[in-house]
């Protein structure tokens, strides 16, 4: 017996999505880091396209398959690499749920990137303090991080307006008859 799963055109949509992040997740990984733990994040510009395109939902899923999948092909999954790397994006989803809605003629993807980089780094340093290194020096991280924070997720947010203005308007899934 053969287990027939359907699928839908946004399924393969939030698929392929979610292979670009995952492929700038691997190529993020061999960049040398300066300081450990400080990456760029070039995995959410993906997510901030996706969640301007086609909404929380599909952003979420792309974000939350990107870094388990991520996780398995880099050796990993379930550590406290994957624990962090899945807490910052959990917390920086719910920070992309309340961003999305500030007023649009204000804000746009460099402040919803801004927003989520700071969230990620909150969420990282939350489960830091409480799981890894219960003590107060933990603290004396987050001016670093916040700092790389604001750094990369300006830059990513100006990479996902280009990306936004330049990529054509998505096309409405056709009915079938």
């Amino acid at each position: 017996m053969q287990l027939q799963l359907p699928s839908t055109p946004d399924d393969h949509r939030i698929a392929k999505l979610a292979a670009a992040a995952i492929g700038l997740t691997l190529a993020e990984a061999a960049i040398p880091s300066p300081l450990p733990g400080v990456k760029p994040g070039l995995a959410n510009i993906v997510t901030l396209v996706v969640l301007a395109r086609f909404g929380l939902g599909a952003a979420a899923w792309v974000s939350l398959l990107r870094v388990v999948a991520g996780s398995l092909l880099l050796g990993t999954f379930l550590s406290p690499t994957f624990m962090l790397s899945f807490s910052g994006a959990l917390v920086s989803l719910a920070a992309l749920a309340l961003a999305r809605h500030l007023p649009g003629r204000w804000f746009g993807p460099v402040t919803h990137s801004v927003c989520a980089a700071l969230a990620h780094i909150a969420g990282q340093l939350g489960v830091v303090f409480f799981w890894l290194i219960p003590h107060a020096g933990v603290a004396y991280l987050l001016p670093v991080f916040a700092t790389a924070a604001l750094l990369f997720g300006t830059l990513n947010g100006v990479a996902a307006a280009f990306l936004l203005a330049r990529l054509p308007a998505p096309q409405p899934a056709c009915a079938a008859p």
